[in-house]
């Protein structure tokens, strides 16, 4: 049954938890998995380690799912669209949409089926339009599991680059896959 984006947001922030600083993060402190820099962007003025649990997941929704175009895909398609707010929270919503442009891109018969959209990270119209014409040929259990599962193999392979050019990063990588493999 697909969720909801409230479902999402509240699995996100039950996965991630409260206040955490650790030394290997890039993202710095975060609490309910929401870095300083990202809480302060929307306007949080206070000490991460306070922050509301509501402002995290006001944050999510505006942030990590409508912004960056997700709830419409999840009108379409609502695991790819699971997938990519997940991936979006983790290393930003532009790669995850990035994620998707190649996948469709490289799904359409060389460009046969539908026009290559541009790899720039926006859910637009132009995107939505490539996903739309994808789903009417292939509309079924096999080919919305292909989709997904190029997306997931294109954000398995960013993190092992993101491992592989920071070693400090490696400490994450477990994690990071073993989640994906929970949820595939």
């Amino acid at each position: 049954m697909a969720k909801t984006a409230e479902q999402l947001v509240a699995e996100v922030i039950a996965r991630e938890g409260g206040y955490v600083d650790h030394p290997a993060d890039r993202g710095g402190p975060t609490n309910w998995g929401i870095t300083e820099q990202v809480a302060r962007a929307y306007g949080y003025r206070g000490d991460m380690r306070s922050l509301p649990r509501a402002t995290a997941a006001e944050i999510y929704r505006k942030r990590y799912w409508t912004a960056p175009g997700f709830d419409k895909v999840a009108t379409r398609a609502a695991d790819l669209a699971a997938e990519l707010f997940d991936a979006g929270v983790n290393m930003g919503p532009a790669q995850a949409g990035k994620f998707l442009q190649r996948a469709l891109n490289l799904l359409n018969s060389e460009g046969r089926t539908y026009p290559d959209v541009a790899v720039d990270g926006g859910i637009g119209l132009l995107t939505l339009a490539a996903l739309d014409a994808y789903l009417r040929q292939r509309n079924n259990a096999e080919g919305r599991a292909v989709l997904l599962w190029l997306v997931r193999s294109f954000r398995t392979g960013r993190y092992a680059e993101i491992a592989e050019a920071n070693k400090s990063q490696e400490a994450f990588l477990y994690g990071w896959i073993a989640r994906q493999v929970r949820e595939a």
